[in-house]
């Protein structure tokens, strides 16, 4: 197997989701004692958190990129970043790494394209809903056409995930409100649903909607096992 490098801890909550995602890929494949070869860089979110408020993505790329290269001289062949909203700065992530960085928009793209899902509601946080790097890749790569909340109702999604999700919070009135936005959006024609923040599958899922649910740290956790297995569907 390939080793696999985890730039993690944004948030660590959903970095242990990604643990036991992986982990449990390998062994599904290869049985017996099979486990995932992972190296694991987790950050301190407060300082990360901090950085993406003031907008200064150019040090968190840089800071990102060179945990990613000290992954990769540690032995990791490719890197998973444990997280959507830093996607932002894959680029600088990848350029400094020296290694692929495999994008967790295109695990999820390659799904909803397999699920026939051209305009699915997108949750995320502010970042990652107002700014085009994530939703603009599902368009020009995969023709996905994501639909966003209207301004209250990301404010809403965002204020949970910060507030609630990433400190291991989850109220069943938090989960009504994300059910909330959910239906307005079925309303303006959304085909099916991405939980576009690692944190977001700790809230709602399958299990509570019509809509199909894409969820992005399980797509991304099973393009990684892809990854190490060899396996198409990685990249």
């Amino acid at each position: 197997m390939r080793g696999l490098g985890l730039l993690g801890g944004m948030s660590w909550e959903s970095t242990a989701l990604y643990y036991r995602l992986l982990n449990e890929g390998v062994r599904e494949r290869r049985g017996g004692l099979h486990s995932a070869p992972l190296l694991l860089w987790s950050f301190d979110f407060a300082g990360i958190a901090a950085r993406q408020a003031a907008g200064a993505w150019d040090e968190l790329g840089e800071e990102l990129g060179e945990a990613g290269r000290r992954l990769a001289a540690a032995g990791a062949e490719a890197l998973l970043l444990c997280t959507n909203t830093m996607h932002r700065v894959h680029g600088a992530i990848e350029a400094r790494a020296g290694v692929p960085v495999l994008h967790i928009a295109d695990a999820a793209g390659r799904a909803l394209r397999e699920a026939g899902c051209r305009r699915p509601a997108f949750l995320g946080t502010r970042f990652s809903m107002e700014q085009d790097f994530y939703t603009g890749r599902l368009a020009e790569r995969h023709g996905i056409h994501a639909l966003v909340p209207g301004a209250q109702d990301r404010a809403t999604v965002h204020d949970v995930i910060y507030g609630e999700l990433c400190r291991g919070i989850v109220r069943p009135e938090s989960k009504r409100a994300y059910l909330d936005v959910v239906g307005r959006m079925a309303g303006e024609g959304a085909d099916g649903v991405i939980l576009g923040c690692t944190e977001i599958t700790m809230l709602i899922g399958q299990a509570d909607m019509a809509l199909p649910v894409f969820d992005t740290t399980a797509l991304h956790a099973a393009a990684g096992v892809a990854f190490m297995l060899g396996e198409p569907g990685a990249a």
